[in-house]
């Protein structure tokens, strides 16, 4: 009796072909009779898992199998014939393209070269499997770059370079620092994904940099020069004089440095921000104002 394809490689019916191919590739690495030369019962399994693979990385196979067309071994069912009539696909018989073409592939990875005619290597060599880890950085360190100390899950301390201009989802490959290898086999890589926290000021559009910045009102009146925040640091922007509350502002280059050698822009809002407490002195100037025209900032809505 051959066993639910399923079971055999301790999926649900629902796994995704990668989650498919990880099961099958972690008992692979476990049962191959490099590994375990001599042991039937290894063997056994590899074989019954090499054949459950094949069956579910094949779509039109699979869905077969799930209607009940096909048993395990890919002989009819049913009104479709009887186990044991016709060509079974079991090990080492062959599905259809995309079983064992596969199986080929995944064990050239494990082992860096594997024969696909099915003869047994010697002296093999596993490379390690990767791992994966998440670095929280600062928007600044993001934006500006920045060498991080690392502890990795064994102990070890690394050193890991962010460069400028990263954003949240980049990955960093660390060559070698993944698991170790079987049989003098390459170690495996880390692999760290950057997530980049958000900044009270600056938000960040592509390479473009947003702030909103707090003037006074005798700023926006008078104009003159004002010290703006970058993610490089503080520079000087000439205010116009009679600024309206929300004008943007655009400093260039200020922004986040591309890849391709570019830096964005900062993206300067003034926002006219008024004193906490009432000012007696300007609350009675107000009254008293009388302006030489008349001005209503709403006639575009129509009010």
């Amino acid at each position: 009796m051959v066993n639910d394809p399923y079971k055999t490689l301790g999926v649900t019916k629902s796994a995704s072909k990668d989650e498919i191919r990880k099961a099958y590739r972690k008992l692979a690495k476990k049962y191959h009779p490099d590994i375990c030369p001599g042991d039937a019962k290894a063997e056994a399994k590899f074989k019954e898992a090499s054949a459950a693979f094949a069956l579910l990385n094949n779509d039109e196979e699979r869905a077969r199998f799930d209607r009940g067309e096909i048993d395990a071994a890919g002989n009819p069912t049913g009104a479709q014939g009887f186990p044991g009539q016709g060509q079974g696909h079991g090990f080492p018989g062959g599905y259809a393209p995309g079983g064992f073409e596969d199986i080929s592939d995944i064990l050239s990875d494990l082992f860096g070269s594997h024969p696909r005619g099915g003869g047994r290597r010697q002296n093999f060599a596993f490379r390690g499997d990767d791992v994966r880890y998440t670095l929280s950085v600062d928007f600044l360190e993001a934006v500006n770059g920045a060498t991080k100390q690392v502890r990795m899950g064994d102990g070890k301390q690394l050193k890991i370079t962010i460069p400028a201009g990263s954003k949240s989802g980049d990955l960093l490959r660390l060559r070698g620092q993944g698991n170790p290898g079987t049989g003098g086999g390459p170690p495996g890589d880390a692999i760290v994904e950057i997530k980049v926290k958000p900044h009270k000021y600056f938000k960040r559009e592509g390479n473009t940099i947003h702030l909103d910045l707090p003037i006074t009102l005798k700023e926006a009146v008078a104009g003159g020069k004002i010290s703006v925040p970058t993610p490089a640091g503080t520079v000087s922007l000439t205010l116009p004089p009679n600024t309206s509350s929300g004008k943007v502002l655009r400093l260039k280059g200020k922004g986040v440095p591309s890849k391709k050698g570019k830096t964005g822009d900062l993206l300067v809002r003034l926002m006219i921000v008024l004193p906490k407490s009432v000012d007696p002195s300007l609350k009675k100037y107000i009254a008293e104002w009388e302006p030489k025209e008349h001005h209503n900032p709403r006639k575009d809505l129509g009010v």
